[in-house]
């Protein structure tokens, strides 16, 4: 290195030493704050200082409680040496995948291009004006298992960009078109059929495994849309596999140790095929929809074990993840004092000292040896029911059953005491909302009071701190990020408004969600592709993504499709429809050769296709209402939309009367309804009658 190098990476060092990341409100970034690298949050300073020193950018991302995100900010980003050579020879940003998925969804497109795979850490290289031309996951600190170290990565990075330009922006200028082009599918043709519906159960069933559950081999991850999917799938098309292949999955998740057995809900995914070993940090997005399918399991299937996962999965949420402010957290990591998985995992002698005399039913119970089945220690899993220990034991199966409760709240008890993982407390408009519907509707269907009071304190939140001036925002950390929502924040939070308008009855919130829908047209509207981009326009993105595949959440455009129907069938504009159909037809290809990847659109499309099933009940008799609308809830019924209530307050309610001052149910297609009813039995037979007519 020459003497001004040198130099250049001294000043480099001292300035990162107070870093650009310590003012925001993301607790990724905040992690960061104290490297010595000098690091710049993504935005118009960072892509400046590129352009006026002709530097390339590098570009990390991740997210709080990604493992090998940690892993290298402690070998490469937290060493003086490494920080100085990145500070010499590029304008270093660090990105929170979770705070800006349109970054996060460009440069990944870039890197799987280039390298055929992905994840976090993100690490890509641009020229100054954004474009991609080189890029990775994890980079190690010395070069192993065919991975060059980090320290050779940007050498030769720097000298490629110094020595050999034409090559890197030829580069750049390809990638880039193919990023652009990955954003943009043509439009199908002829595609809202339902034999899209029977290739995609087709396709599916190709990749069920009828051993343990789930899809494919290890890592394996639970991915609840495409579950939910196959429930709807096999009741419209009338195969029993979907509903057996769906229980089987879900009952082996729930007794694995991808489940949570003392705390409730679920690690991220399994690191076997079997559910045994999970990669341990628990993602709000995760448990809301998983608690989403156990619901319709238990409301299709009645299990009583369904019921207990789903309010174990909502209680976790509720108890780990809720802020005192009513929002909900983002996640929790798989670490704790350094160890992955270290305060989830137990050994004989532990079991026997916090559980005390059910030490014996619990180390039955969950599975428990001396060897263990996780570093010499065990995961917990559900591996013996309490019906073959009571058969086994002799004892009578309430006495079991009360033995393992007390054992399974003392040895909770005894884990609150353990050093715990590390909690994101970022609130996102996205995730809250997923987990808002999911309380909302469980609320009502479980008669859980609480869940629906949780609901509305964290829409409540959601409406006045993530809109401080009128529009939505991503994200909060203590205070708004001042990132604009996505198209995802504002469709999630669409339908998470429908549901709580559904429960609750209040017409507010169906104004609030017709509002977003509007709001979604104004800012992602694409009238030349059809559907929606996923982000605001903006002068620092190379590409304005535009994305149809679930990536495990819902894709923008599909929730939005789903909350446009839904609103078509409360209000009967069309163009909400029109809308919903220009998204259907958009992904038309996909539809067809990708379902695996399109799940939640496939749910939409069904939804489409059968017509949403409209139930209006009006009065004024709260108890009548409610008596009623508890029928509704008591159903498996994914397509409709319910509007309870006094007469006008929505469309689907205009023209409604009351028969004998009563309560009055109307059930309805495209607004044209049968005779109405005032009991719940008959509400109850209309509904079974129009689904045993498929």
């Amino acid at each position: 290195m020459s003497h001004a190098g040198a130099r250049s990476g001294r000043e480099g060092q001292r300035e990162a030493m107070a870093n650009r990341l310590a003012g925001e409100t993301s607790p990724y970034l905040q992690q960061h704050a104290g490297n010595p690298v000098d690091w710049y949050p993504w935005g118009s300073e960072a892509l400046a200082r590129a352009r006026a020193e002709d530097r390339p950018i590098l570009v990390s991302i991740g997210y709080s409680a990604c493992h090998w995100c940690h892993v290298m900010a402690h070998e490469s980003f937290e060493d003086p040496e490494t920080a100085a050579l990145m500070n010499e020879a590029f304008v270093n940003v660090k990105v929170d995948r979770e705070e800006r998925p349109d970054v996060d969804c460009i440069y990944m497109e870039a890197v799987q291009a280039l390298t055929g795979h992905g994840g976090w850490p993100l690490n890509v290289f641009l020229t100054p004006d954004g474009r991609p031309f080189f890029g990775g996951t994890y980079f190690p600190p010395v070069s192993r298992h065919g991975m060059p170290s980090w320290k050779s990565v940007l050498v030769a990075v720097r000298d490629a960009y110094r020595d050999r330009r034409e090559d890197v922006l030829q580069n750049a200028e390809a990638l880039t078109s193919y990023v652009r082009q990955a954003q943009n599918l043509p439009a199908g043709e002829g595609v809202l059929a339902v034999d899209v519906l029977r290739r995609a159960l087709e396709t599916l069933s190709g990749q069920f495994d009828w051993s343990d559950g789930g899809f494919g081999s290890a890592p394996k991850f639970p991915q609840p849309l495409t579950l939910d999917l196959l429930l709807r799938l096999g009741r419209r098309l009338h195969d029993t596999r979907a509903l057996d292949f769906v229980q089987l999955t879900l009952d082996r998740m729930a007794a694995g140790g991808i489940h949570d057995q003392l705390g409730g809900g679920f690690h991220r995914y399994s690191v076997d095929g079997y559910w045994l070993v999970p990669h341990f940090e628990k993602m709000l997005y995760d448990n809301a929809l998983l608690a989403m399918v156990y619901l319709h399991a238990f409301l299709i299937t009645g299990s009583s074990n369904y019921r207990l996962v789903t309010e174990q999965t909502l209680d976790y949420v509720l108890r780990e993840l809720r802020s005192p402010e009513g929002g909900f957290f983002s996640a929790q990591d798989a670490d704790s004092e350094g160890v992955e998985g270290k305060y989830y995992v137990w050994t004989p002698d532990e079991i026997d000292s916090a559980a005390g005399p059910a030490a014996e039913l619990a180390i039955l119970h969950f599975g428990v040896t001396a060897g263990g089945n996780f570093d010499g220690r065990t995961i917990l899993t559900s591996s013996v029911s309490p019906a073959q220990i009571a058969q086994r034991t002799g004892e009578p199966l309430a006495a079991v059953q009360d033995g393992l409760e007390r054992a399974r709240k003392a040895l909770l008890a005894a884990r609150t005491r353990r050093v715990p993982p590390a909690t994101d407390t970022k609130v996102l408009t996205s995730w809250n909302a997923l987990a808002i519907r999911a309380l909302a509707e469980a609320g009502r269907s479980l008669q859980r009071p609480d869940y629906t009071r949780a609901a509305e304190d964290a829409a409540r939140f959601l409406l006045t701190a993530l809109r401080p001036a009128g529009a939505l925002l991503r994200s909060w950390q203590g205070a708004a990020s001042g990132v604009p929502a996505f198209l995802e924040d504002h469709a999630y939070l669409a339908e998470a408004l429908i549901s709580l308008y559904e429960v609750t009855g209040r017409v507010e919130y169906y104004h609030e969600a017709r509002g977003l829908s509007d709001e979604m047209e104004h800012r992602f509207g694409d009238e030349a592709g059809g559907g929606y981009f996923d982000a605001p326009l903006s002068e620092d993105l190379v590409v304005r993504p535009r994305s149809f595949f679930d990536n495990p959440i819902p894709s923008g455009n599909a929730s939005a499709a789903s909350a446009l129907l839904r609103l078509a069938a409360l209000d009967g504009d069309t163009r909400h429809t029109a809308s919903a159909e220009r998204i259907l037809r958009s992904a038309g290809e996909l539809l067809h050769r990708a379902p695996q990847g399109v799940p939640y659109l496939l749910s939409a499309l069904d939804s489409y296709l059968a017509g949403t099933l409209q139930v209006a009940i009006v009065g004024t008799s709260g108890q009548e209402l409610a008596e009623l609308a508890d029928v509704v809830f008591g159903l498996y019924l994914p397509e409709r939309v319910l509007a309870a209530g006094r007469e006008s307050e929505v469309p689907l309610l205009d023209g409604r009367m009351t028969v004998g001052g009563k309560a009055t149910a109307y059930l309805c297609e495209h607004f044209a309804c049968r005779l109405p009813v005032t009991k719940p039995e008959e509400l109850r037979a209309q509904l079974e009658e129009r689904y045993a007519a498929g």
